[in-house]
């Protein structure tokens, strides 16, 4: 059997390469910093001294072609390494009742933790009602505002996790079709014992291939940041963020409180030091999401700052993917939030009951169309019109929706990662970090 069996480093100085990659690490994370001042005050230069539209829209597409490239290479990675580390780490788990065991523990998690990100975010934005008396032009009820809708359908949702082909998944980055494909696999691996032992062999070593090529790729990360933070700042301009100060400061303060309450989880689960090192080891990829707005481009990080931080890779890799679609809890945050906030601004009350109905609608629907681009609006869009809220009133939060989608991406990591701890230490599986936190 394959069982428990993870064999040698695939390096004999893994140890060492740990660490030299930790110090790369950790200066692209001070490169990204930079990259992220720099970008504010080179975009707010932009937008206050490029008065032609026409040489403004050139000039984003110009920065476009950085961001763009640096996410289509992080893409390329993303399918077989969720593939590799995934089938790969059921096959070292062996036991087939562990597999399911760790399974309904990461559900259970996602739903706990979704619940808790939706209903912080009524909470907030209850409290602080930052729609009334907003101040602002509401769009007319009947205006198209430009998203289209995507409603859940349990039939489609099902039918398709099936890949109908393992490489067409693969090609579409289709992450569900993957993971499920990924597990039968692994599942196979075990089952027919040292026969798959070269095909999991090949798995491992592709994961380790993807990540070498992952630390490659992160050297265009602060020239990615700069160009992504510039471009959103000559577009809206800093006062911008004045403007919807009040809306923008009680979603990032709802997003603070769920931070505090992740950590807070997690410092009871593993211990306060233990927690604080988590925090030390994810802030490269947090800042990668929050910069980029796209959880995409952090999960490879993610994936290396959890398995330094000591989460094993076959936890990781599993709890991870599952993580991509099904645990996203700044933007389950960001649709409860929002939604309110248009509510509150055309007038329109809703009650407790019907709050705590939008609560459950969340919770199917982030999950069925969660690699549909821009899917917080689309969520909020079918959501407004299931309540008879004018849909137009997502023009309200368009200006300053790549803002939010920083704040929403980066909490995504930071749950996942969370979870992925969470799991492993229920697993008894969670080991002491490699190198010290301060070096990620």
């Amino acid at each position: 059997m394959l069982g428990g069996l993870d064999g040698p480093p695939l390096c004999p100085d893994h140890d060492a390469f740990r660490v030299k990659e930790s110090d790369v690490a950790k200066r692209i994370t001070i490169l990204i910093l930079v990259a992220m001042i720099l970008g504010i005050i080179v975009g707010f230069i932009l937008n206050q001294t490029v008065t032609d539209s026409s040489a403004a829209a050139t000039i984003a597409d110009a920065l476009s072609i950085l961001t763009g490239l640096f996410l289509k290479l992080i893409k390329m990675i993303i399918a077989p390494l969720v593939f590799a580390t995934l089938m790969g780490g059921i096959a070292h788990m062996g036991d087939r009742s562990a597999l399911g065991r760790m399974g309904a523990r990461t559900i259970g998690w996602f739903l706990l933790a979704g619940f808790v990100s939706i209903g912080l975010g009524l909470l907030f934005v209850n409290v602080i009602r930052p729609g009334v008396g907003v101040g602002l032009p509401l769009p007319p009820a009947n205006e198209a505002n430009g998203i289209a809708q995507a409603h859940f359908v349990l039939k489609d949702f099902i039918l398709d996790l099936v890949p109908a082909s393992i490489f067409d998944a693969l090609a579409k980055n289709a992450i569900l079709q993957i993971v499920v494909f990924a597990t039968f696999a692994g599942v196979a691996a075990t089952a027919i014992g040292e026969k798959a032992a070269p095909i999991v062999k090949a798995m491992d070593s592709l994961a380790q291939l993807m990540l070498q090529i992952t630390d490659y790729v992160m050297r265009l990360a602060p020239f990615a940041v700069f160009a992504a933070v510039t471009s959103a700042v000559m577009k809206e301009g800093l006062g911008i963020v004045i403007t919807f100060g009040y809306f923008m400061g009680g979603f990032y303060l709802a997003l603070a409180c769920l931070w505090a309450v992740l950590f807070g989880v997690a410092a009871v689960a593993v211990g306060g030091p233990r927690a604080k090192e988590l925090f030390l080891h994810i802030r490269a990829p947090f800042l990668i999401a929050f910069s980029t707005a796209s959880s995409e481009a952090a999960f490879p990080r993610t994936l290396e700052a959890l398995e330094r931080f000591g989460v094993p890779p076959r936890i990781a890799g599993f709890v991870l993917p599952l993580g991509y679609s099904f645990n996203l809890d700044g933007s389950m945050m960001y649709c409860s939030f929002a939604t309110m906030f248009i509510a509150q601004a055309y007038g329109i009350h809703l009650s407790i009951t019907q709050q705590l109905t939008m609560m459950l609608l969340l919770m199917v629907t982030s999950k069925g169309i969660a690699s549909v681009p821009r899917a917080s609006l689309v969520v909020i869009s079918s959501t407004l019109g299931a309540f008879h809220i004018p849909e137009a009133g997502l023009l309200l939060i368009l200006a300053v929706d790549q803002f939010l989608d920083m704040g929403r991406t980066g909490t995504n990591v930071v749950g996942n990662a969370v979870a992925s701890t969470l799991v492993a230490k229920w697993e008894k599986a969670l080991e002491p970090s490699s190198g010290t936190a301060a070096q990620s």
